[in-house]
């Protein structure tokens, strides 16, 4: 069974879509491998200049790269997955909110997206986590608490 039902949606991206998800994808992929101080100096980096998504731009950009990526499709991909949307929202103008996060009650982690004030293609059931890195959009820096956990809705 899949994580959420976006990640078994697998038809094709369209042509002209490929290239820039393709590119946010790798780039995702390279990025993963780096510590979490360098992926936030990076993004930090890189979001300067864009406007803040809507969570219709940041749900498209999730979907794109989940059906071009099969690593960024799998239940264990939630950093590339995350990290790919950034990066291709960014490539179109904009900007969601990059989260990473744990929950103590079972352990784990868990990197996310946020738009409008809302986990982007999070499914209720992904638990309760606590922001622990946060990269917003340009001067939307938030308060500690501000980013709703992946699980709230």
């Amino acid at each position: 069974m899949s994580f959420d039902t976006t990640l078994a949606d697998r038809r094709p991206l369209p042509l002209r879509q490929r290239p820039s998800a393709a590119l946010a994808a790798v780039a995702a992929r390279l990025l993963a491998t780096r510590s979490p101080h360098r992926i936030t100096r990076v993004l930090t980096a890189v979001r300067t200049g864009a406007r803040p998504a809507t969570a219709d731009e940041a749900l498209a950009a999730r979907d794109a790269v989940v059906r071009i990526s099969r690593r960024c499709a799998t239940d264990s991909g939630c950093l590339p997955r995350s990290l790919a949307t950034v990066l291709l929202c960014r490539l179109r103008g904009t900007w969601p909110t990059w989260c990473t996060g744990v929950r103590t009650q079972p352990f784990s982690a868990h990197a996310w997206v946020v738009a409008g004030g809302q986990p982007v293609g999070e499914p209720r059931s992904a638990g309760t986590y606590t922001p622990v890195v946060t990269v917003p959009p340009a001067g939307e820096e938030p308060a500690v608490g501000d980013v709703p956990p992946a699980g709230e809705r």
